[in-house]
């Protein structure tokens, strides 16, 4: 049966982003409260703390120097990802369809903090000794996984179909089992 109502996914998708980006933004708005105002770690595990960063860039700090131009570009381009990556997914399959609604959603949170304040708010640092991981945020959680979902769909897509093309290529005799 036909679903009665085509446009409901899509609804639910932009409602999803919209949620997770929503949830980005309390946790940077609780961050804001604990350790940018006034500035300071506050150690949570002994792997994990909670830090004040301002990234003025993308990933990692990279294009952090590049000007007014090149934030208002990242800014864009993240408005497009959150607009468009939803639309396009509509017909992908469902751990793809996941992917792309967390990656909307990171890029529409990282996109929100550009907007209002020039910058990312970044406040989770994760270290093992003195080596810390770039500080990142609830939005590049949401990213990352997102792209995860996408390179896990597109494995596994590869190995379904390979799979296929190996069963279409066997003689009759190999299927059975009677070859030699």
């Amino acid at each position: 049966m036909a679903n009665p109502n085509p446009t409901r996914p899509l609804i639910q998708a932009y409602g999803a982003v919209l949620l997770l980006a929503a949830l980005d933004q309390v946790t940077k708005q609780m961050a804001l409260a604990l350790v940018f105002s006034p500035p300071r770690v506050i150690e949570v595990l002994p792997f994990f703390n909670l830090v004040p960063v301002w990234n003025s860039g993308m990933s990692f700090g990279f294009l952090s120097q590049g000007g007014d131009g090149v934030k208002i570009g990242l800014t864009v381009i993240a408005l497009l990802v959150a607009a468009l990556l939803p639309l396009f997914s509509r017909s992908w399959d469902g751990l793809s369809r996941l992917g792309a609604v967390m990656m909307a959603s990171g890029a529409l949170g990282n996109a929100v903090d550009r907007i209002i304040y020039g910058r990312v708010i970044d406040f989770i640092d994760v270290f093992a000794g003195q080596y810390h991981w770039p500080a990142f945020n609830v939005a590049d959680i949401a990213v990352t996984i997102g792209a995860g979902c996408l390179l896990c769909a597109s494995i596994s897509g590869r190995a379904a179909r390979h799979a296929a093309e190996q069963t279409q290529d066997e003689t009759p005799d190999e299927k059975s089992g009677d070859g030699i």
